[in-house]
């Protein structure tokens, strides 16, 4: 494979076609693999580039492959897509390394950015590392906010929420609105990463 190849493993022959004429169109070379178990039995250690994989296929999960590269796989980074994201499943997959995790449909632009992410960073894997500085919001949240953020990462909707802290889902509304926008994030995928790295 030639450099910074860019790897699509999905079981939807419409999307692979989909995201590979997408992708060549913007100069990236690409090569697509049916499932994650295609994908496992063809990988070797010199290539380079990044993985885009879908969470669910038959056989092999995205996220079961996600594992198997990072534990032993080359360093191939991940970009996960999916049409049934939830909580768990972004949180599994940050937890992993993925660059990033991106509901279905997604807009082109927005895929194409997070595969210069991940591609940058394999081109300055070899440069110095410099700490990551841990970020804060301008506003500090509130104790009852940060109660709201806690619950809401854990995937509770807005009536569980308000059941566990005694205030009503109206009230939830109001916390979530101000914690999106103190952390400046805009959906829930993007808060859990932002806990999980521990900047919020």
């Amino acid at each position: 494979m030639h450099r910074d190849t860019v790897f699509i493993v999905d079981d939807d022959a419409s999307v692979r076609d989909a995201l590979s004429l997408l992708l060549s169109l913007r100069g990236y070379t690409t090569a697509t693999f049916a499932s994650a178990e295609d994908f496992l039995s063809a990988v070797q250690p010199a290539w380079r580039g990044c993985v885009v994989l879908d969470i669910r296929m038959p056989g092999m999960s995205g996220l079961e492959l996600q594992r198997c590269l990072r534990e032993a796989g080359p360093t191939l980074p991940v970009v996960v897509i999916t049409a049934h994201g939830d909580v768990a499943a972004a949180r599994q997959a940050f937890l992993a390394d993925a660059v990033d995790f991106i509901e279905k449909p997604f807009d082109g632009e927005q895929l194409l950015a997070a595969i210069e992410t991940a591609l940058s960073g394999l081109r300055t894997a070899a440069s110095p590392q410099q700490p990551v500085a841990r970020t804060s919001p301008a506003t500090p949240l509130s104790a009852r906010e940060r109660e709201v953020m806690s619950l809401m990462v854990k995937g509770l909707h807005n009536r569980r929420i308000a059941e566990a802290l005694g205030i009503s889902p109206r009230t939830v509304e109001v916390h979530k609105a101000r914690v999106m926008e103190k952390l400046g994030v805009k959906n829930l995928v993007d808060l859990v990463r932002l806990v999980d790295q521990g900047r919020a």
